[in-house]
């Protein structure tokens, strides 16, 4: 089974995996837009998320070697995933997976780092569409600029309705080409805020 949701908070997002296994749905691992679970027994688990990368295969072998000597298995993750899933195996272990403040803290520091390298490595790619014309800035000001049909505003009637209604789709799908690159920017610098606010409040 497939679930597509999306979280920016890594607590309201174990809570719900949690919930999910009192449900009879076993997480099983982390799509780009979702979970996969698999049907099993209602079970009251613990998992816990870290985000982290590694250059090195090796040092994420031990890096999840370390957690599972620890008590908590690796569900789901690798090196470079940055989201890494783990589930209480010990019942004798901690219930967190971090033994201070500041490592809870600094999950969040690692994400927020993550969301804003991506918005900032889009912004070369944006000012070389501006500089070159392939995006027009003046067309958020002003959306007909996105209907290429000559002398369309000048039509009445049945003529430009017609006509409207034809570029229309045409028009949309330039404005979304030229959209996408600030707003994709815009979304990963708030994802970025809002993880660097949780980051603060730990």
């Amino acid at each position: 089974m497939k679930k597509y949701k999306f979280f920016t908070n890594f607590d309201e997002e174990e809570n719900w995996l949690n919930d999910m296994a009192r449900q009879g749905y076993r997480f099983t691992k982390k799509t780009s837009f979702g979970y996969k679970f698999e049907p099993d027994k209602p079970a009251n688990v613990t998992i816990k998320i870290d985000h982290r990368t590694f250059k090195k295969r090796a040092d994420f072998e031990d890096y999840s070697a370390l957690f599972e000597d620890s008590g908590w298995e690796h569900i789901d993750g690798t090196k470079s995933s940055g989201y890494q899933y783990f589930k209480k195996v010990d019942n004798q272990g901690n219930e967190e997976i971090f033994s201070d403040v500041d490592s809870n803290a600094s999950r969040y520091k690692r994400l927020s780092d993550m969301w804003a390298t991506l918005a900032i490595s889009f912004l070369p790619i944006l000012a070389a569409l501006i500089s070159t014309d392939a995006i027009d800035p003046g067309i958020l000001l002003d959306p007909k600029l996105l209907y290429f049909t000559p002398g369309l505003w000048d039509l009445n009637g049945s003529d430009f309705w017609g006509a409207f209604f034809f570029e229309t789709p045409f028009a949309l799908f330039r404005g979304f080409t030229w959209i996408i690159l600030p707003a994709l920017i815009t979304l990963y610098l708030y994802f970025a805020f809002k993880a660097h606010k949780q980051y603060k409040k730990k």
